[in-house]
């Protein structure tokens, strides 16, 4: 049942611009997921091309459950019973163009963020979870806060300019063809690397965490999905590389971050190259003009994460030694640094009448605790959208994606002898892959306000066969100031 403080923060989320806390951070706005066509304004106030920037959304997001079976439960397992809750939060974002000349522009970025309302069973339970923009850790509260405060640099390599889509990350409309960029500070990793146009954006596209990022992806962040980083891009007129360094929190899903660089960091790697295989084909078959664009991602995190395999030995040694009840558990274990690497595949492509397709493929070693995002080893992801242009509303969506998550031999071990990870922990386990089926309309009502219906279907919620099928219902109302 909502608090008062929680209906009170809705209704100042309707009246003006709001801040956001979010389990990843405000979803990254992608380069075209919310075109402005000549004449219409897809915002509350008009935002010219100025030097600073001054904007904010509100989103707003009702899920609920009728239940489903379970002929068991733990810790960290996903309520049985019918359920519903409501997230409230919003982001205010500000930007100032300290130089404004579009081969050497510095910007510096300032957003600040608080919500309201919590996750079904407080966002525990499935790998995959159901709405990206709740907070793992209740206890955090609605306190407003900073989430990011970053300078970001501009060196053009060339005089030609090109256009570019202007966004609370990246004021410029007009950008050399060949820079390198710098950015440095407070941030989300999402925010420069694993952008997909048809699937990063949570306030305007999916809501499951695994379908707006690449969920075997662990990237380096606190609870709230941020964290201090350095990060530096070249773009070329087909391609771009891009590497960010990032600080680690101190421990699984942890608040604080680790400042020590020799005891932790996230190191990240990416190459996208963006014209499309399809272009070879003759013109009467595909049009050039439909984009495409694929992006190679790889990272090392070292961090004082626990090993699974190295639990479980010492769970199953003290039941041989007389203790029936001993379970294995990832974080006893001495300080340490240890290593967690993966990569991942990630595409999109546009294809004629309004429709685009994309997907993900992920993969990490599975061999050290999952210790900032989720609880994934492996992570394959394949969906489309279609704008309404067919029934006269271009502004509005339609979605839909296929995700099937997997954790690997000793993650699954770990869990079925009564393990607990951050957000997974039935006090056994069925083993079976978590496969998940997202659909959503996101129909644009009058300017900044849109109003979207979504519902997934996950079957083995958090990979036990024993448990499920589940079936979420949303709705979500979202402002753009």
């Amino acid at each position: 049942m909502l608090k008062l403080k929680d209906l009170a923060f809705a209704c100042f989320a309707l009246g003006c611009p709001l801040f956001a806390q979010t389990a990843v951070p405000s979803a990254p706005l992608s380069q075209d997921a919310r075109p402005e066509p000549a004449g219409e304004r897809l915002t509350f106030f008009p935002h010219p091309d100025t030097r600073y920037l001054i904007s904010g959304q509100a989103n707003i997001i009702f899920q609920s459950h009728a239940g489903f079976h379970s002929p068991y439960a733990g810790q960290n397992s996903l309520l049985a019973r019918g359920e519903y809750k409501t997230s409230l939060l919003g982001t205010f974002y500000t930007g100032f163009k300290i130089n404004p000349r579009p081969r050497y522009e510095t910007e510096f970025l300032l957003d600040g963020e608080a919500a309201g309302g919590r996750g079904v069973s407080e966002a525990l339970g499935l790998a995959g979870f159901t709405n990206l923009d709740v907070v793992r850790n209740p206890t955090l509260g609605s306190t407003p806060y900073i989430a990011r405060v970053e300078v970001h640099q501009t060196i053009g390599l060339t005089d030609t300019l090109i256009d570019a889509q202007r966004s609370p990350f990246a004021l410029a409309t007009k950008v050399p063809e060949r820079r390198i960029e710098f950015r440095f500070g407070k941030m989300s990793v999402p925010d420069v690397l694993d952008l997909n146009d048809p699937g990063s954006d949570s306030h305007l596209q999916f809501m499951n965490w695994t379908a707006d990022n690449n969920g075997a992806w662990d990237y380096a962040a606190d609870t709230r999905g941020y964290t201090y980083a350095f990060t530096t891009e070249y773009d070329d007129v087909d391609w771009s590389a891009r590497y960010a360094l990032a600080l680690m929190p101190t421990v699984a899903n942890g608040i604080d971050l680790q400042w020590n660089l020799h005891r932790a960091s996230g190191q990240n790697f990416e190459v996208e190259y963006r014209k499309t295989p399809l272009a070879l084909l003759p013109k009467r078959l595909f049009d050039p003009k439909h984009k495409g664009t694929v992006r190679l991602l790889g990272y090392v995190n070292h961090a004082n994460m626990g090993d699974y395999k190295q639990q479980i030995d010492e769970a199953l040694t003290a039941r041989a030694h007389g203790d029936p009840h001993a379970v294995p558990d990832i974080t006893a274990h001495p300080l340490q640094s240890t290593s967690k690497y993966g990569v991942g595949l990630n595409f999109q492509q546009e294809l004629p009448a309004d429709l685009r397709v994309f997907g993900r493929f992920g993969w990490n070693d599975g061999q050290h605790e999952s210790y900032a995002y989720t609880e994934v080893d492996q992570t394959l992801e394949l969906g489309g959208d279609l704008a309404g242009s067919r029934w006269r509303r271009p502004n509005d969506k339609v979605g839909l994606v296929g995700i099937t998550n997997a954790i690997k031999r000793y993650h699954q071990e770990y869990l079925a002898l009564g393990g607990q990870g951050f957000i997974l922990g039935d006090g056994g386990l069925s083993y079976a892959r978590e496969d998940i089926v997202e659909a959503y309309y996101n129909a644009h009502t009058w300017r900044g306000l849109y109003t979207a219906f979504d519902v997934q279907g996950i079957e083995h919620p958090g990979y036990n066969a024993a448990r499920g099928p589940l079936v979420m219902f949303s709705v979500r109302t979202h402002i753009d100031f």
